[in-house]
């Protein structure tokens, strides 16, 4: 009984493995060759030909599976990391003979791995060969998907998918007869964004004097590439296709677009000059014109302004100081500037306000609002009335607004006017209502009371009293009105 035990004794504290020393520097080299009959014992456990049936890890997962795969990467990761610190920890003289990269293989992954036209790389060979990558296990994709990859999809298959939003190849369309189907297939499903793709494509891959000459019967993709050229800034091809379709209007037009680009004013000034030579319309031409005069009459106006500024020559530069360049800025700016700072010019001029309404034809309407606008702002009430005061072949003088003086009071309140000036334009608005409106809104109370006489509207006006101050002049004029 007592040798049984001692025998039980013996099998339990007894090992195969021999303990490790500094010593032994083949210790290692035993180890992975035990490994390597231990696999190779078990590969003659496993059926090659027996691909169909499931296969099933020593965790009881599917071989190949998601989480199978991510517990044998982390699995090897952490087991190759724990025994670079253990040898680093021990300071085994044997561990420069190890490889610096850990290998990909582990035993799971062997029957995961093999396949009948290759043979297993040994277990030893996969340590001590660096070269190795690591690659995760292929998930097989759905058969589903391997129909997108098809090259076999028609003109009219690839423009659905396109519209669908799907990657689809357009350089197997070879022939022109093919990439002229997709083009009108693309044109026929309406959507904008796959036309552009398609012409794209066309653009690149076909001589200019091909692709024109379609087009040219083709008018959406027409229309559409012409769009595209103009976004995207292409201006010689856009011209050449303009030149080819003839249209000199559009091609001169083009051209004058250009000046955008241009930011020194003389080399402006010189290309608006060439331009005006270009086959333009009648009244395009004129805008032309029109445009190079007003450049160089603002490059002479500016340079004036500029010495006069800087010598501190002028009063009305020195209290109000210019903001900015009048350089390339739009005839009702210049016209605004002109009449805010040379309002009192002579006609000869060319910074005089009337010398640019006449050089430009520009309208009585317009020509009033914006001298008002320039003069209301330099609270000049004296030049707002003699701008709206116009007098007959008689002599007579008559207040006038174009606009209306309904917008003359706006205009004069925006500014801060007086009282006094502001009920001597409400009282020239003809429409009663839009008068008493503004006299209410603008507190103008002589003309709300003088409108409520005429109108003989004894209620309103008793109203209107209780709005006014007591004891004040509004107050007795009400009352004498009443009384009378």
């Amino acid at each position: 009984m007592s040798r049984a035990r001692a025998d039980e004794e013996e099998y339990w504290h007894s090992s195969k493995f021999r303990a490790f020393t500094f010593d032994d520097e083949d210790d290692e080299l035993s180890q992975l060759k035990e490994s390597k009959r231990a696999v190779n014992s078990l590969r003659d456990i496993v059926d090659d030909d027996d691909d169909d049936l499931e296969r099933v890890s020593w965790s009881g997962e599917p071989v190949g599976s998601i989480s199978w795969s991510i517990k044998e990467t982390a699995s090897g990761s952490t087991s190759s990391l724990d025994g670079r610190d253990s040898s680093l920890q021990k300071g085994s003289s044997s561990y420069a003979a190890l490889p610096k990269q850990a290998s990909s293989y582990s035993l799971s992954s062997l029957f995961k791995g093999r396949n009948k036209l290759s043979s297993f790389q040994s277990l030893s060979d996969a340590l001590t060969d660096t070269g190795v990558k690591n690659y995760a296990p292929e998930l097989r994709r759905p058969r589903a998907e391997y129909k997108d990859y098809s090259s076999d999809w028609s003109p009219k298959d690839t423009v659905r998918r396109m519209q669908r939003g799907k990657v689809s190849s357009l350089e197997r369309f070879r022939s022109l007869q093919d990439k002229l189907v997709l083009l009108d297939e693309a044109v026929a499903g309406h959507d904008g964004n796959v036309i552009t793709a398609v012409l794209i494509f066309l653009k690149r891959t076909l001589r200019r004097e091909i692709l024109f000459r379609e087009l040219e019967v083709r008018q959406v993709a027409l229309c559409h590439l012409i769009h595209f050229l103009r976004e995207t800034g292409e201006q010689k091809f856009l011209l050449d296709l303009l030149r080819f379709l003839d249209r000199t209007e559009e091609v001169a037009l083009s051209q004058y677009r250009e000046h955008l680009n241009i930011q020194d004013v003389e080399k402006r000034r010189e290309f608006l000059k060439s331009c005006i030579g270009l086959p333009f319309s009648a009244e395009d031409t004129s805008h032309i014109q029109d445009h190079y005069t007003l450049l160089e009459r603002q490059i002479i106006i500016e340079a004036n302004d500029r010495h006069l500024e800087t010598a501190g020559q002028s009063e009305l530069f020195r209290k109000y100081p210019r903001k900015a360049s009048i350089l390339n800025m739009p005839l009702v700016t210049t016209l605004f500037y002109s009449c805010f700072y040379h309002y009192t010019e002579a006609e000869g001029m060319f910074s005089s306000p009337t010398n640019l309404k006449k050089t430009f034809k520009i309208p009585d309407k317009q020509y009033v609002l914006t001298a008002l606008a320039a003069r209301a702002k330099l609270r000049a009430w004296g030049d707002v009335d003699a701008l709206l005061t116009t007098k007959n072949w008689l002599g007579y003088t008559k207040k006038k607004a174009p606009i209306g003086f309904h917008r003359v009071v706006e205009i004069l309140q925006r500014n801060n006017a007086p009282v006094q000036v502001l009920q001597e334009y409400v009282r020239l608005v003809e429409d009663v209502e839009t008068r008493l409106n503004l006299a209410t809104k603008y507190k103008c109370h002589d003309v709300v009371i003088e409108t409520y006489r005429d109108l003989k509207d004894r209620v309103q006006l008793t109203a209107y009293k209780c709005k006014v101050e007591r004891g004040s002049a509004e107050e007795e004029k009400i009352q004498s009105i009443l009384s009378n």
